[in-house]
């Protein structure tokens, strides 16, 4: 596994509790071999002052990132709890503490359920919600012994809505949304902050891998770049939850308001 420096950053005196802004420190970031989490990436990197580690599951392309970032490359399998464990505990090993921890690493399947194999749904909830479950349980307690931190869960607007011919990688993604949740009422006064951002359709090789390609006229796919913009902005602002683009809160509203209109309008439109 390949690491472009070794050596670890002076940690910062924590500042006070503010509404927002994150002094520069250590971020981990994974599912960072492509689409979002490699452009959350490059976002971080723009900055400087930033030790970036990144980590994903094609050790080719981490490698590209990781030259381009001038970050460090953590190759890891995060199906299971020890590949889990294990990035943790490298991160730590590389640059002694996590500051900020972004939870992009993704993966998806499409087509009814009752066709889906058993093996590919246990996956698809190993990857997108119980890593996501486990990264955190790891690394949050440095940042409360630290009194500060910023954890960021990507999820998505099939955790919110959920969606036809998706229906484990909606249900994993509605789990992460409301750990987030509960995490942020848990952790009120700590130092340490959570971010849950929602994005809609973006155009990387997600639809390719999960088996289907994107059909729909709308919404339109987005770059990551534009939900790497809005997660940067997200940190500065402290905000809580982002939706990208934020029109998609109108129907995760009209959902909750009105959920015998949402639903016909789902069963018409998909």
């Amino acid at each position: 596994m390949a690491r472009t420096d070794s050596d670890t950053v002076a940690r910062p005196t924590p500042e006070p509790s503010r509404a927002g802004g994150i002094p520069p420190g250590v971020a981990l970031v994974t599912g960072a071999s492509s689409g979002i989490g490699a452009a959350i990436a490059e976002r971080i990197a723009a900055e400087g002052g930033w030790r970036l580690l990144v980590s994903g599951r094609d050790a080719e392309r981490l490698e590209e990132i990781a030259a381009h970032t001038a970050a460090t490359a953590l190759c890891a399998d995060l199906t299971t709890g020890d590949g889990t464990r294990q990035l943790v505990s490298e991160a730590l090993e590389a640059a002694g503490r996590v500051d900020l921890l972004v939870a992009g690493a993704g993966i998806g399947w499409a087509g009814t359920f009752h066709t889906m194999p058993l093996h590919t749904a246990s996956r698809v909830l190993s990857v997108d919600l119980a890593s996501v479950v486990q990264l955190v349980r790891l690394v949050l307690p440095h940042m409360l012994a630290a009194g500060q931190g910023h954890i960021v869960l990507i999820g998505s607007v099939a955790g919110r809505l959920g969606v036809r011919g998706e229906a484990v990688y909606s249900a994993a993604k509605a789990g992460v949304a409301t750990f987030a949740d509960a995490l942020r009422c848990e952790l009120d006064g700590t130092g340490v902050r959570v971010t849950h951002v929602v994005p809609g359709v973006v155009a990387t090789r997600f639809f390719e891998r999960r088996g289907a390609p994107y059909t729909r006229s709308l919404p339109r796919p987005m770059p990551p770049r534009k939900v790497a913009d809005a997660v940067w902005n997200a940190l500065q602002q402290g905000r809580h939850e982002v939706y990208v683009p934020r029109w998609l809160r109108i129907p995760v509203l009209v959902r909750g308001i009105a959920p015998g209109l949402y639903h016909r309008l789902a069963a018409r439109f998909g």
